[in-house]
């Protein structure tokens, strides 16, 4: 009973008693006359049982059909038994035209033991506004995930939020490398503009991590650029890398919404490859989940800039410096460029040239403000080997030993040849020689017998 019935058993129990009259129970209880007389009739009849409602403990007037609870339940079960319930209440109306609430469908898979309640640890961090503008902030970030579950090998999913309005945009690589990044970077000033500020981590596409990188930043005030570094300098597009996680939290969390959401839209629809999830992405997947997570920005001013086509072509692309031999070649990427030399230039030889490959694999050659013509040649020849150093001759063909036992050295004294000027010796022409091989001393005769 609750405190209303409990009540009402209080006082019908005072006019089984004698001390109430059924028309004072009516003004205790603040009920009509009509109205207590039907109640005290149920009281007599049921006792303590007739002032419950009857309708509590049955089912209730506006319960689903129990036909749709069971096909719910078998749908779940079959295709989408590791999905949310969010996400599957989606999918039964997407693909089955089932109409049943999140919670509803909640309440069903707790009954039937098919879902249970996930605690999250708690965490304490402060909690950071969005950014007014639509393009003010774009946090960046790769997702490394097994998106094909099996089906392919190993893949990245680039990712762009917008951080004012969750606007999203992703894309499928072979892996997180400048190339990518600097595609889909491409793709969203495009698409929207150039950003104001980019927001992705400290990985190495992104931010030198080495200790001369962070000597120079202390000496100098300035730190050596990346690839996509100079690319975004040049852009005019602030780079600000995080230095956790949770800092660029809105793009973390929309990693786990895609490989939760993604994952599964890719396995029903039986796409294997990244051409093919690409296109998905693009036509179907990106314009229903930011119609279904957008929100609206606190300012309507958009602060994208303006895209300068040439500009961002320039940009976007691996530039390195090349010394040209004298032969007007320069090596790039396991390649020989011959290049010809501008008419109003002589010769190129030992000049440095800015070699370029854009986005699409076209290399370009640039000397100054001027584009060098190039082609493709063979490989240079090896250089012959030149002749080896005369110790190194000699070793080989006259290998270190002991002397043999008929060498000069181990001869006695009458066999030697006489030195020159040696009648004169003090000796009575013999001189004394030892032997630095032996330890032996002998005499060499002054006579030339």
């Amino acid at each position: 009973m609750n405190t209303k019935e409990r009540r009402r058993l209080a006082v019908l129990g005072q006019v089984q008693a004698g001390h109430l009259s059924v028309a004072e129970a009516g003004h205790l209880l603040d009920l009509s006359e009509r109205q207590v007389r039907r109640v005290w009739k149920r009281y007599q009849a049921d006792g303590d049982a007739g002032l419950v409602h009857r309708l509590r403990g049955g089912p209730g007037n506006r319960r689903t059909d129990l036909a749709v609870r069971e096909r719910a339940l078998a749908l779940y079960g079959e295709h989408y038994s590791d999905f949310g319930c969010t996400l599957a209440s989606e999918m039964l109306l997407e693909h089955h035209g089932l109409v049943v609430d999140d919670q509803t469908l909640r309440r069903w898979l707790t009954s039937a033991g098919l879902w249970h309640r996930r605690r999250k640890s708690p965490t304490k961090r402060r909690r950071r506004e969005r950014r007014a503008c639509l393009g003010q902030l774009v946090q960046m970030d790769g997702s490394h995930h097994d998106w094909f579950e099996g089906r392919r090998g190993p893949c990245v999913l680039m990712v762009m939020i917008d951080d004012a309005t969750s606007l999203t945009m992703a894309w499928f690589f072979e892996g997180e490398t400048p190339l990518a990044a600097m595609t889909i970077f491409e793709q969203w000033s495009r698409s929207h503009g150039l950003p104001t500020e980019l927001y992705p981590d400290r990985h190495s596409i992104y931010r030198v991590n080495t200790k001369s990188a962070d000597e120079q930043e202390i000496r100098t005030g300035q730190r050596p650029m990346t690839q996509f570094g100079r690319a975004m300098s040049q852009l005019g597009v602030k780079l600000t890398c995080a230095k956790s996680p949770q800092a660029k939290g809105r793009v973390e969390r929309m990693n786990g919404t895609l490989q939760d959401r993604l994952v599964k839209a890719l396995r029903l629809a039986g796409i294997n490859t990244i051409d093919a999830a690409n296109t998905y992405l693009e036509q179907k997947f990106l314009t229903q989940l930011n119609q279904r997570f957008m929100v609206a920005p606190a300012s309507a001013a958009d602060a994208h800039l303006a895209v300068n086509e040439a500009v961002l072509h320039a940009s976007l692309c691996v530039q390195q410096q090349r010394t040209v031999g004298r032969d007007h070649c320069v090596s790039w990427q396991g390649r020989v460029l011959q290049l010809k030399a501008p008419k109003a230039l002589a010769s190129l030889a030992g000049k440095c040239v800015t070699v370029q490959q854009a986005l699409d694999a076209t290399v370009s050659v640039h000397w100054r403000e001027q584009t060098v013509a190039w082609q493709a040649v063979d490989q240079r020849p090896q250089a012959a080997k030149s002749a080896p150093p005369l110790a190194q001759r000699v070793a080989e063909h006259q290998p270190p030993g002991k002397p043999s036992a008929n060498h000069p050295w181990r001869r006695g004294p009458a066999t030697r040849r006489p030195l020159a000027g040696a009648g004169s010796s003090r000796h009575g022409g013999l001189r004394p020689r030892t032997s630095h091989r032996t330890g032996l001393v002998g005499h060499t005769s002054g006579s030339s017998g």
